[in-house]
């Protein structure tokens, strides 16, 4: 156990250094990508080790092809596995507005980075599992898409974000199919309105929503929740489920009257 290695993109802070973290403290090995933050990244590492684990910093920025393909290179170069890859990383759209304005070049960038970055890398760390699995170089491995309630939840200020995780969603369950014979599994975690970064900037309206019963479970998510769920995941909880969704928003899935 003590040898399992996890690569968890956008680890350097929010709900990637949450499961990062999460990861760490259960013995595992953790890849932490970064896209810039390197001081956080370098806090994240920190945070990872001091929890009992061992880490090891990658910079990558997930829309290059390039970057990926170094990320699960240097990863390979320095632990020889991947246990399991946690896609995590992830960008809000640059500037919320109408739809009717949406611009190429920010749906472009958006989905570079939430769907192509994480299906190619994927995709190529699939194909390096598929190689380790007959030397018995990994155990049990397994991928985690981290999605969001927008898969399904309309917010026509920010389509192509919206765009990018149900593509993500439709990604795990492509993935789940075609790697299930090799006993690779595939997961999706779908995390609501968490308390990070990307929503600092509307935490006012969302206090008043959730206070008004917007989720069942009256309280903002926290990233260690999201991190305790990829870790029930990858500490092998859920073995005769692939493609399957984990929920982690406090309710709001629920049709209610």
């Amino acid at each position: 156990m003590q040898e399992r290695v996890a690569l968890v993109t956008g680890a350097g802070r929010g709900i990637g250094r949450a499961i990062a973290v999460a990861l760490g403290s259960a013995g595992w090995r953790v890849v932490v990508n970064y896209q810039s933050n390197a001081e956080a990244a370098a806090e994240t590492r920190a945070l990872v080790e001091g929890a009992g684990g061992q880490a090891l910093t990658v910079q990558a920025d997930m829309g290059r092809g390039a970057d990926r393909e170094r990320l699960v290179q240097q990863t390979l170069d320095h632990w020889g596995r991947i246990d399991l890859l946690v896609n995590n990383a992830g960008m809000g759209v640059p500037k919320r507005g109408d739809m009717l304005d949406t611009t190429e070049e920010s749906y472009d960038r958006v989905m570079d980075v939430n769907l192509k970055g994480p299906f190619f890398l994927t995709q190529r760390v699939a194909n390096a599992m598929l190689q380790l699995l007959p030397q018995g170089r990994v155990q049990d491995p397994k991928i985690v898409n981290i999605g969001s309630i927008s898969a399904y939840t309309s917010s026509t200020n920010r389509a192509e974000y919206c765009l990018s995780k149900a593509g993500l969603s439709m990604m795990t369950s492509l993935f789940a199919d075609r790697l299930a014979e090799h006993g690779i599994l595939v997961y999706e975690v779908r995390p609501g309105i968490i308390e990070t970064d990307m929503t600092g900037g509307v935490h006012e309206k969302y206090d008043q929503l959730i206070a008004k019963g917007l989720t069942p479970i009256r309280r903002w998510g926290r990233p260690e929740d999201v991190g305790a769920a990829v870790l029930a995941i990858a500490d092998g909880h859920l073995p005769f489920s692939t493609g399957e969704i984990i929920n982690v928003d406090g309710g709001f899935h629920l049709r209610r009257l």
